[in-house]
């Protein structure tokens, strides 16, 4: 099922990691604790209850078999207030269907010897809510981060279906007319599907065509998903992976491949046209969920910390929901069947390929709560874990000051990352003992 790879790429240590972020500061604690990997995961969910885990705070809730560790202060991020150098970012479009143009983000390109870093939105949401990742790390790598087809600035730039006069005249006339709500589909669109498996495609093509080397890929919700899947698809593009608060699932429809005989009882999976009762309940649903009101209570939601600043996302939440497409994309996108694999079967295809995993997870995340995290510890137990809080579904954005993203990648314990700034985002020496001896490990399995 899987391509298998020559190269072994091997990820050592099965640490759990807790993160908290200290208000009113400038900086973040990390601390750790050893010996979780042979136990279940109401187990883990009981002994790492605590924020913070160290000699003086948390203990409580340690296993016997528990290492304690000192606290390790993590650098803020820079400040472009107080006169901080920040990295340039740069919007581009990158055609790669007809009439179907990627939009995505990049810095640091300058950097030609460093790490490309590919950064994978959740659903919803785009390249903008990578920017603190964009302009930190782009002062030191190479990052990317697109938009998924069918979201963000990703959207057609036509409507993908036509109208008959009568369909016109019922909806009505101007600039309010919703594309996609058509009943007939333009030449170009008539296998449009905003699936997974399109996005799997969308990014292949894009590091093969833009990128043009392997890649770190970190992806948050849809995005650590996303990545997931890609990883276990074309191992040989991906340098590892960091999940953040992914889903361990997407999709609702059987996928026809997998479930030939199941999926045919579903005549409808998110192609264009879209029928006709469809069309109505996707007008009626957009009305209420593209409203400000409830964009700002999903915002509310899960984000953990309401001091965190979301005015930025929230406007360009609600500048992609303003573009005529965005109704439409949406109920593609809710129909599109599930992807060939799922999420665990993805997992499984990456560690068969030696691909590193790191896990970043928010623990105060309604969604994916960090039990999730903990059942993919289980079946990576050599991954890294992270659980930071407080925290929400997106952690690299609503606590960026732990570099959440970086920090993992680093710890995926390949030199060009691990050399470039151990020192700077690892300052304890007992950290960069365990980084050596983890790439004494390394080396001594490849």
């Amino acid at each position: 099922m899987f391509p298998r790879l020559k190269e072994r790429r091997l990820c050592s240590g099965s640490d759990v990691y807790s993160v908290t972020k200290n208000k009113n500061q400038r900086s973040c604690t990390v601390a750790s604790v050893k010996g979780v990997d042979s136990v279940d995961s109401t187990l883990l969910s009981e002994s790492y209850s605590s924020d913070v885990v160290d000699g003086k705070v948390g203990t409580q809730g340690v296993t016997s078999r528990g290492i304690s560790v000192p606290k390790v202060m993590i650098p803020s991020l820079p400040s472009e207030a107080k006169g901080d150098a920040v990295a340039v970012i740069d919007s581009c479009l990158w055609e790669w269907k007809p009439k179907l143009n990627v939009h995505y983000e990049k810095s640091g390109c300058q950097n030609v010897n460093s790490a490309p870093i590919l950064f994978l939105p959740g659903f919803g949401v785009g390249s903008f809510h990578y920017e603190k990742q964009l302009k930190d790390l782009g002062r030191d790598n190479r990052i990317w981060a697109l938009d998924f087809i069918g979201q963000g600035k990703s959207l057609p730039c036509e409507d993908p279906t036509s109208r008959s006069k009568r369909l016109d005249e019922s909806v009505g006339d101007g600039n309010n007319v919703l594309w996609g709500l058509g009943d007939e589909a333009e030449p170009w669109a008539k296998e449009l599907v905003y699936s997974i498996d399109l996005w799997r495609e969308q990014v292949r093509y894009f590091i093969e065509e833009v990128i043009k080397e392997p890649v770190y890929i970190v992806g948050n919700s849809l995005g650590g998903y996303v990545a997931l899947y890609f990883a276990a698809y074309y191992p040989q593009l991906v340098k590892g992976v960091t999940l953040l608060n992914a889903t361990p699932f997407w999709g609702f429809l059987p996928n026809p491949v997998r479930s030939p005989r199941l999926s045919r009882l579903f005549p409808w999976a998110g192609t264009f046209p879209l029928p006709s009762n469809i069309r109505k309940l996707t007008e009626l649903v957009w009305q209420k969920i593209s409203a400000p009101e409830s964009i700002a209570e999903v915002l509310k939601q899960v984000y953990a910390d309401h001091t965190t600043k979301v005015d930025k996302v929230f406007s360009s939440i609600l500048e992609v929901t303003e573009h005529p497409a965005a109704a439409a994309s949406l109920a593609s996108i809710m129909f599109a069947p599930q992807g060939q694999l799922n999420f665990k079967e993805a997992l499984t295809g990456c560690r068969m390929n030696n691909v590193p995993v790191c896990l970043i997870y928010g623990k105060e995340d309604p969604w994916v709560t960090p039990i999730w995290g903990l059942q993919v510890k289980r079946q990576v137990p050599e991954a890294p874990y992270y659980q930071i809080s407080p925290a929400g579904h997106c952690p690299h954005d609503e606590v960026p000051e732990v570099r959440s993203s970086y920090l993992a990648i680093h710890l995926l314990l390949t030199f060009d990352l691990v050399c470039q700034r151990a020192f700077s985002l690892l300052p304890s020496l007992h950290f960069l003992f365990k980084l050596c001896m983890y790439m004494q490990k390394s080396l001594n399995m490849i």
